[in-house]
């Protein structure tokens, strides 16, 4: 078999193919990623525990971000390409810490998320993912395989934007790599609804200028009404789509993979997750402080990407029902979205930081 030195993507038809991509991996037991120099650590949050044992054994497996305080995950000289990242930390954080990725010595970031968000787990609960780009399991360990593209620099931040202390674990697998010219760079926006004004729609994804494909969707969405509350559809806008889009849903649950409500008769809604889409979070009214159902939801678009040369903008109705009537019921819900796309250019067209009081979960 032929050893090449082309770019080293995923995918299980790759898996046999020899590159001479080299593996790097950074975290707090090796914060540069360099070879040879892992495990190294004279003191950290582990060095109590491993006092008995010396160097090498487990000294600094996490860092400690004070309030207020934006901590440097990765610094990385490229060319590469990011291939897994797994984190944790406490879940009051999920929604107190924002993530940002930087491609290529950007001011501006490529990814401007809430941290639970990123990783589909927008409420700040624990809920299970078993998808391909995202995996999240027992009891909050955040897995990403998105693929991350880089060509002359990647830099990772977490910024504390709570009262507490932050205590992170953290791993970013990655490859020194050739990246071919076609390569685009992975982005990712948040956008918030608290309510949504009466008759609006709420705005997944708006301001991208330049090629590309939409690769994913997450809504966490609290409802603030009594009854069904996902007839809305999705519409993307294309390559100067105005009034009406190039691609209109047929339902929110129906553009997650679901169908009916979500339910099952005499039961009710239906946890699920796939490959691709999932339902992964209900969260019931518990007749005290949990006073609203709220939902969580993802749908990639991996299989089928949604291609645009020039720009592209995506929005979401909320539709109840006006009981008996037989009529809509435009709805003033919470909802937060993640949009998740690669394109051509490397700077991030993100809405303005939202203060941290309006990212919090109320």
């Amino acid at each position: 078999m032929t050893v090449t030195s082309g770019f080293v993507g995923g995918g299980l038809g790759q898996l046999s193919v020899r590159t001479t991509a080299r593996t790097r991996s950074i975290s707090a037991e090796n914060v540069t990623g360099e070879k040879g120099r892992g495990a190294m650590a004279t003191e950290g949050t582990g060095s109590h525990a491993a006092s008995d044992l010396g160097r090498g054994w487990k000294v600094s497996p996490s860092v400690k971000i004070a309030a207020g305080q934006t901590y440097t995950i990765a610094d990385i000289t490229g060319p590469g390409v990011i291939q897994h990242m797994w984190l944790t930390t406490h879940y009051k954080a999920w929604r107190r810490t924002i993530l940002r990725f930087y491609w290529d010595g950007e001011a501006t970031p490529a990814v401007e998320v809430p941290l639970g968000d990123f990783f589909c787990n927008g409420w700040s609960e624990f809920s299970q993912v078993s998808s391909l780009p995202i995996a999240v399991n027992p009891n909050g360990g955040f897995n990403s395989y998105w693929e991350m593209p880089f060509r002359t620099a990647a830099k990772i931040t977490l910024e504390n934007v709570g009262d507490d202390e932050v205590v992170l674990y953290y791993q970013v697998d990655y490859s020194e790599t050739e990246v071919p010219e076609q390569a685009s760079y992975f982005h990712a926006q948040w956008r918030r609804n608290n309510p949504l004004p009466y008759g609006e729609v709420h705005t997944i994804l708006e301001g991208v200028q330049g090629a590309g494909h939409y690769v994913g969707t997450y809504l966490a969405w609290g409802v603030n009404n009594n009854g069904w509350w996902g007839e809305g559809e999705i519409k993307f806008y294309l390559d100067g789509d105005q009034e009406f889009p190039t691609i209109c849903g047929t339902g929110t649950e129906d553009y997650f993979g679901g169908a009916w409500d979500f339910e099952l008769p005499e039961i009710g809604y239906q946890v699920f997750t796939t490959p691709f889409l999932g339902l992964n979070q209900v969260i019931k009214p518990d007749g005290l402080y949990q006073s609203q159902q709220r939902f969580g939801m993802y749908r990639w678009h991996v299989p089928d990407p949604i291609r645009f040369a020039q720009d592209i903008k995506v929005t979401i109705q909320a539709l109840g029902w006006r009981g008996p009537s037989g009529k809509y019921l435009p709805l003033q819900d919470d909802i937060a979205s993640t949009a998740f796309w690669y394109q051509a250019e490397p700077a991030g067209a993100n809405p303005a930081t939202p203060h941290r009081d309006h990212i919090e979960v109320i």
